[in-house]
């Protein structure tokens, strides 16, 4: 099992497991269609909606095998202000897939990135991950800005690669392996 040592401390952030007390704040920016629009199949939840989540994330506080999703809720100013998570996708090629998402009212100040950075950090520094990948909609801009400012790498731009909202979209791939993270000059 890996889990973290919690809280994960940054400069300006806490980062530790969800827990049902995150309800009202979770639930802030995942009634908001401008946080959810570029989330798969995703709508703004209703109250109870957000309630499911809140408890799905509350037990994703460790990996324990392969395909688990270790979820951190993101607190600033005694606030949880958004989540971040790696999914262990691959337990022999070491590598995990990053996700977060944040409430917009809390953006331009580096804290989304302060927080991703802290646990992709864990993944490469405690867990021994080789690499850390991230994937995004071609025309979320925010997310590809985040994922290039952790210094990882546009890799891929899969042209029509999924489905979203009955649409064909198109998906952008970013990557950085663990020799790149410890070499790069934190932005």
């Amino acid at each position: 099992m890996f889990q973290p040592t919690f809280p994960i401390r940054t400069a300006r952030l806490a980062l530790r497991p969800v827990t049902i007390e995150d309800l009202d704040d979770v639930y802030a920016f995942q009634r908001r269609p401008d946080v959810v629009r570029w989330m798969l199949g995703a709508k703004p939840r209703t109250r109870e909606q957000s309630r499911m989540s809140v408890l799905a994330m509350a037990g994703e506080d460790a990996w324990r095998a392969e395909g688990d999703c270790l979820t951190v809720a993101v607190v600033a100013d005694a606030a949880v202000i958004g989540v971040v998570e790696l999914v262990w996708r691959d337990a022999r090629a070491r590598t995990a897939e990053l996700g977060y998402v944040f409430h917009p009212d809390h953006g331009g100040r580096g804290l989304a990135t302060e927080a991703a950075a802290a646990l992709v950090d864990w993944g490469f520094t405690e867990v021994g991950l080789h690499r850390v990948y991230g994937r995004c909609h071609a025309r979320n801009e925010a997310s590809a800005r985040l994922m290039a400012r952790l210094g990882m790498r546009r890799e891929a731009h899969h042209v029509q690669s999924y489905l979203f909202d009955g649409e064909w979209a198109d998906q952008l791939v970013f990557a950085i392996l663990a020799h790149e993270w410890r070499s790069r000059t934190p932005s």
